[in-house]
């Protein structure tokens, strides 16, 4: 993802990323997804006009919707913050690996005036420990990648200059997975935050800035 500053996870955004997935479920392949610079990204674009917000958001939601099942193995390589909607990215990829640095990731909407919207509260139950779910998700608290991973935002830390082969290597681990037996199995150990996140776009299209 980059969209030469933040990148944000905008309209324009959102049509790039459906188009990537559509392209990698075509071709079979595993898929990895990182940003540029020291960002993975800075979450929704908060400069979208609010007649246009709810269609981001539900866009979001989508693509969250689409990682949970997505056929083949989805590799996140966090190089840096993985803000908000980023953070949701990350709870809904296989496999997580995170740049070690002084870098935040986690759930910051109450921090911003946002209401946690109900998709994103599913697929924080869904992966994150018992604790950190209620302590990130109600004080908006940002942590670091160390604490990132005993929280359930990331499975592991690696330097940053060694975070493309670490994710190129899990890319390449995971396509030995049968892809049959994946998909299914995904689909029944993701059901309930699946229906909840089907739920939560449902919920999506009020115009008071609380999804």
């Amino acid at each position: 993802m980059d969209d030469g500053k933040a990148n944000v996870i905008s309209p324009a955004m959102l049509e790039e990323l459906f188009a990537a997935l559509d392209r990698a479920e075509g071709d079979g392949a595993v898929v990895v997804i990182t940003g540029r610079a020291q960002t993975l990204s800075g979450g929704f674009d908060l400069r979208c006009p609010p007649e246009k917000a709810a269609e981001m958001i539900g866009g979001g939601a989508r693509l969250a919707e689409r990682l949970l099942s997505f056929p083949n193995p989805v590799v996140a390589a966090c190089n840096g913050n993985a803000i908000a909607m980023a953070a949701f990215m990350l709870l809904s990829s296989d496999h997580r690996v995170g740049a070690a640095g002084p870098f935040r990731i986690g759930l910051n909407e109450v921090v911003i005036g946002l209401t946690l919207p109900w998709f994103g509260i599913s697929i924080a139950r869904h992966r994150l420990a018992g604790p950190y779910f209620d302590r990130c998700a109600v004080t908006g608290a940002m942590l670091g990648p160390e604490e990132a991973v005993t929280a359930g935002f990331l499975d592991r830390v690696v330097e940053p200059d060694a975070l493309r082969e670490a994710a190129l290597e899990s890319a390449e681990e995971l396509k030995t997975l049968d892809r049959t037996a994946h998909r299914a199995t995904k689909l029944r150990v993701r059901a309930q935050v699946l229906d909840g996140v089907r739920d939560g776009i449902e919920r999506i299209g009020s115009t008071d800035r609380e999804w």
